[in-house]
């Protein structure tokens, strides 16, 4: 009867059978006389089993995670390097967000970095914004019950995304809010996309109790500007269509809407500090627009001759689920954007992290750990 377990003699347990730890030196001194690599000898860093045992805090995770593999890995590196971009004083640090981040009440987790000074601007989808202002504003969203038919809830006034319905009466309620905001402006004038969402965040601060949070109020109270690249793609840009309709109908000029004074404004921000860092949840275009800005102002030197320098993004920590093999922009790897002059290459102190992970299972313990490091509370 063969025994397996450790018992005298058998080199594995903490009593009798001596001679094991002497047994391991030999070993070690065999393979280092026969010449293969031992790791040690190339450098490198050894992984660590995850020692649940020793984990008491989100931070103590995210620092083991980094010492073990696949995508556990990844997010314990991308801790690392978010730390490092925001306790480097020289950066300014851009949030990108798309998907439906605040129907899925990740919200809050924008408003903590906002709030904490993890952010400098923001460039976001409008319908992450438009669904964050019904937020905000006091609306509910609710979980989808699944095998409600889509035609049925078309009658009944709900939009589905994905698991959670947005009752049409928000976006109803949310629009009088907006067009009372937009009526402040005369008629004929020209504005952006910051701009309006600025006008929006200053509604929500003084209109509604200090303790309801949303993303466009802690970016007002904070003076962080927030970008929609494609702002007539969201109910907010469909809102100030709207709103024009009007002011035709009643024989008034329309808003001149000029998306080049929100390119201008954000090169401006960033193109004037020493170091940039990009934050970012998926892809599109708001990963995108903010990424173009070496690109541009490589073309004003050579092309207009004056205004122009040289920009590059030092860090980078992105969170988006789509491999590169898909051919979509949210997989573009920071390694490609090196190739446009988008990024600092790491042989040159860029620092980077990419995280192929669903943003609402893996974002909000990276901001909680990266906040218990930073010594703030979320």
């Amino acid at each position: 009867m063969k025994h397996h377990g450790h018992g005298p003699g058998d080199g594995h347990g903490h009593g009798g059978g001596g001679g094991g730890g002497g047994d391991h030196q030999e070993r070690k001194r065999s393979l280092e006389a026969s010449g293969l690599a031992t790791g040690h000898s190339d450098g490198l860093e050894p992984v660590v089993p995850l020692d649940l045992s020793r984990i008491h805090t989100f931070s103590e995770m995210l620092h083991a995670y980094a010492r073990t593999s696949f995508g556990a890995r990844t997010l314990g590196e991308a801790a690392d390097v978010l730390v490092e971009m925001v306790r480097d004083p020289e950066c300014l640090v851009v949030g990108t967000f798309s998907g439906a981040m605040t129907v899925a009440k990740m919200g809050l987790v924008i408003c903590d970095m906002i709030d904490h000074g993890m952010l400098d601007a923001i460039v976001s989808t409008g319908a992450l914004m438009a669904h964050g202002f019904v937020e905000a504003a006091g609306y509910e969203h609710f979980k989808y019950r699944e095998g409600m038919d889509d035609v049925e809830l078309y009658e009944k006034g709900y939009n589905r995304v994905y698991d959670t319905l947005e009752p049409e009466v928000n976006l109803d309620k949310a629009e009088t809010i907006v067009a009372e905001v937009l009526g402040a402006l005369p008629p004929g004038s020209t504005t952006c996309s910051h701009q309006i969402n600025r006008r929006l965040g200053e509604y929500l601060d003084t209109h509604f109790p200090a303790d309801q949070r949303g993303v466009l109020r802690s970016a007002y109270q904070r003076e962080v500007p927030v970008f929609v690249p494609a702002f007539t793609d969201s109910e907010l840009g469909l809102d100030v269509a709207l709103h024009n309709r009007r002011l035709a109908l009643a024989g008034k000029e329309p808003l001149r809407y000029d998306p080049y004074q929100d390119l201008e404004t954000y090169t401006a921000k960033f193109a004037a500090a020493k170091k940039i860092g990009i934050f970012t949840i998926g892809g599109g275009v708001p990963r995108n627009w903010a990424q173009q800005i070496g690109p541009y102002m490589d073309l004003i030197e050579k092309r207009v001759g004056t205004g122009g320098g040289f920009v590059r993004f030092h860090y980078g920590v992105r969170i988006c689920p789509e491999p590169a093999h898909w051919g979509g922009l949210s997989g573009c790897p920071y390694s490609e954007g090196i190739s446009w002059g988008k990024f600092v290459p790491p042989a040159e102190g860029g620092r980077y992290a990419e995280v192929l992970s669903d943003a609402t299972l893996v974002w909000p313990l990276l901001i909680k750990g990266v906040l218990e490091r930073l010594g703030q509370k979320a």
